[in-house]
């Protein structure tokens, strides 16, 4: 089965069985997405993350950061994460959310893609600390890569679009009950993205698998 696509243009989908998507094309003007690209490549703190798969520890092919308020923290891929503080640039992507869409974040994971070897695979979002049916917002600046979702019961079953320099995805509902995204690797040559996806911490992190990743 041949995955659903989308040209690029604004759009809110329903996705079953009670989730929903709203893409937004140009959220964030091109001049402003340009400096806050440049901005977040140079001054941003990205590390370099491992995991856990399979009994082998793995670097993850990103660099990634952690930012929010006093005291977050979040455990993901088998990691603790502990926020450190706004960067002024994300910081006015959260204040702009919370007046756009009334959802009030208090953390964001940022990834780098640097080049068509970086990647994330399948996940949801869906971790204790969220809440139950969590809302998630995803700004991407850079270049464009792929971003598909499929159903957890139906892997054949799958909607697939490119999101913009400057472009919003908000994720809610039991979207990630039920279903599950990827940035697949690409084969042919990619300049970098830079990804910062929101999220409210309803709750602290109960344990962490790997607490030295």
């Amino acid at each position: 089965m041949k995955p659903e696509s989308n040209s690029g243009d604004s759009f809110v989908k329903t996705v079953p069985p009670g989730g929903e998507l709203v893409y937004v094309h140009d959220w964030i003007d091109p001049e402003s997405a340009d400096n806050m690209f440049m901005a977040l490549r140079s001054e941003v703190d990205w590390q370099t993350r491992t995991i856990r798969m399979f009994g082998k520890v793995m670097t993850q092919p990103r660099k990634i950061a952690f930012q929010g308020d006093p005291g977050i923290g979040y455990v993901y891929s088998g990691g603790l994460y502990r926020a450190v503080p706004w960067h002024p640039a994300v910081a006015g992507l959260r204040d702009a959310l919370a007046s756009d869409t009334d959802c009030k974040f208090n953390c964001a994971l940022l990834n780098l893609y640097r080049d068509e070897r970086d990647s994330m695979g399948w996940h949801s979002d869906d971790e204790p600390e969220l809440g139950r049916d969590p809302t998630i917002a995803s700004v991407s600046l850079g270049a464009s890569r792929r971003f598909v979702l499929r159903s957890k019961d139906d892997k054949r079953r799958r909607f697939e679009l490119v999101p913009g320099h400057g472009s919003l995805i908000l994720m809610r509902g039991d979207l990630q009950h039920h279903w599950q995204h990827q940035l697949p690797k690409l084969t042919r040559a990619a300049e970098p993205r830079i990804n910062i996806t929101f999220r409210k911490i309803v709750r602290p992190p109960k344990s962490v698998a790997n607490p030295s990743a």
